[in-house]
């Protein structure tokens, strides 16, 4: 009885199931049998579940009379068996009882060891499956232990948690036995137990504290549509009711600013700026920036990014200190945010109008008047007009469709040409083919390139998306798109390093099958000599 009395101890301590408790223990008893009767004897241990009685049994398997004996400890063929027992039959299993163990210093130690481990392992699933789905909760817990900014947290008792450095929010002191909360963001099951990862600073944590401090929220009735930190400093967060008759915004405030001020002290005055939520791209931006006064927002869908126009006096409110604000924006809308005063708007809108001008009076040999339609009409470059239907050309303002199709005659002409001298530029620059057809850039742009010494495919993958822009210009490529050039370029080189990695193991397979051939040779040699 005092063995069920321990398991249930060790059970209820470590939280686990009491029959795994005591199937360790029984392991450790058939552990310690098999070193005394043998280690190739199939000894198994049983504890009976009410008593506590210890039962230790020997297993011998029946085998046939022509079977091949693999151990002849643990098994014997049926006409030995037989013997022992009458009715002994093929697969059956002769049981000898045998007498209780009187455990030594050394066989006590290894049963406990035993049962230390398995109790450890059974812990560590417990663990595992208790938090395996309770990633994106908020969990309290006590700093046990802090080496080098990473901070070990005791869950309630339950299991220990990893907050990372870089997952703290920034100059928060963190001291043993220090009460803190964080949201699970990770659980990995390793080889040395389930590893869980906390975070402070994750925006998720900042979701989940509204979602305790504001019952709309948890209700579902406002939802939290985008966070975005700067953990420690400043947060925005963008909210949406589904019902009129809630303002999100109050909501989440509070009477007094109650609720925010719950969410701000637990963040470490944290300041956090709560947004309405609106399809209107445009509107939302407007709000965004605030206390910045918007005048116009200009929306670039194909590079996912904007133009944010604001007067010359609202210009550091708009980009904020070491441009927070603006940031936060970008990070809350998931677009590129550009920040530019009234007036460097007018001036880049007339050097785009008059650079686009001049395009169209060379390259279609027009007047003033048509140019200037083309690009109010918003074409940009040659290829939209050949690209459009003439219908679309005829309905512009003055224009018919003999007028129409000559500007297409035209602008097929222009390309043409320009195409040759391409041609030709290419040549002089020694600009190579695969330089030519690389993917993600106009023939113009690797004109540019050759210009700049970048005359191979290989150039170009050497460089960095950075330095590509850098000679292109700042508005030929957004970051994104230059990186997708630069590894669309290095794609190559991987082709040729699996490529010669083939063929090096191709190499050795021959290496060796030679080798081994002549070794076959040699042996085939001796045994004729001998012979």
């Amino acid at each position: 009885m005092e063995l069920i009395q321990v398991a249930d101890t060790v059970a209820r301590e470590k939280n686990i199931d009491r029959e795994i408790v005591i199937q360790a223990m029984e392991e450790a008893i058939q552990k310690a049998g098999r070193s005394k009767y043998g280690y190739e004897q199939d000894i198994r241990a049983q504890i009976d579940r009410r008593s506590g009685d210890i039962f230790l049994k020997r297993y011998r398997e029946v085998l046939a009379d022509d079977a091949e004996i693999e151990n002849e400890v643990s098994q014997l063929r049926l006409e030995q068996a037989v013997k022992i027992e009458s009715d002994a039959k093929i697969g059956d299993f002769l049981i000898d009882e045998l007498p209780p163990l009187d455990f030594g210093r050394i066989a006590a130690q290894t049963a406990k060891q035993v049962i230390m481990q398995k109790v450890r392992e059974a812990e560590r699933a417990r663990q595992y499956e208790d938090f395996k789905d309770k990633v994106g909760e908020i969990v309290n817990g006590i700093v046990k232990r802090v080496e080098y900014g990473n901070a070990t947290i005791d869950i309630q008792g339950r299991a220990e948690g990893l907050l990372r450095r870089d997952e703290t929010i920034p100059r928060e002191p963190l001291n043993v036995n220090d009460r803190v909360r964080a949201i699970i963001y990770e659980v990995r099951e390793e080889t040395r137990g389930p590893q869980i990862f906390l975070s402070r600073s994750h925006p998720e944590f900042m979701s989940k504290l509204f979602m305790q401090e504001v019952p709309e929220i948890y209700d579902g009735i406002i939802e939290i549509k985008a966070v975005a930190r700067d953990p420690g400093s400043r947060a925005k967060i963008a909210v949406q009711s589904g019902d009129s008759s809630i303002d999100p915004v109050g909501a989440c405030v509070g009477m007094r600013g109650s609720r925010v001020q719950a969410v701000v002290n637990e963040l470490g005055g944290e300041k956090i700026d709560i947004i309405p939520w609106t399809e209107d791209l445009g509107s939302f931006v407007v709000s965004a920036l605030q206390p910045a006064a918007v005048a116009k927002v200009v929306l670039d869908e194909e590079k996912n990014r904007m133009d944010v126009v604001v007067p010359e006096e609202h210009l550091s409110l708009a980009i904020g200190r070491r441009g927070q604000n603006v940031r936060l924006a970008s990070m809350l809308t998931g677009w590129d945010i550009d920040v530019i005063t009234e007036e460097q708007e007018s001036e880049r809108r007339n050097e785009e109008f008059k650079t686009r001008s001049t395009l169209f009076i060379e390259a279609l040999d027009v007047d003033d008047v048509i140019a200037h339609l083309l690009v109010i009409e918003g074409f940009t470059d040659v290829e939209e007009i050949i690209e459009t239907p003439v219908e679309e050309l005829n309905a512009i303002e003055g224009f018919e469709e003999e007028l129409s199709i000559e500007l297409q005659s035209r602008a097929a002409n222009w390309l043409k040409q320009k195409q040759i001298e391409l041609k030709e530029k290419q040549s002089e620059l020694d600009i190579t083919d695969d330089l030519l057809h690389a993917k993600g850039l106009r023939p113009a742009q690797i004109i540019i390139l050759g210009e700049n010494k970048i005359k191979t495919l290989d150039d170009l993958a050497d460089l960095a998306g950075d330095e590509l822009i850098e000679i292109l210009g700042k508005d030929s490529l957004t970051s994104q798109e230059a990186n997708d050039v630069i590894l669309e370029a290095r794609k190559h080189w991987f082709a040729e390093e699996d490529a010669a990695a083939e063929a090096a193991q191709q190499a050795s397979n021959e290496e060796e099958e030679e080798a081994q051939s002549e070794e076959t040779q040699k042996e085939e040699q001796g045994t004729s000599e001998d012979v």
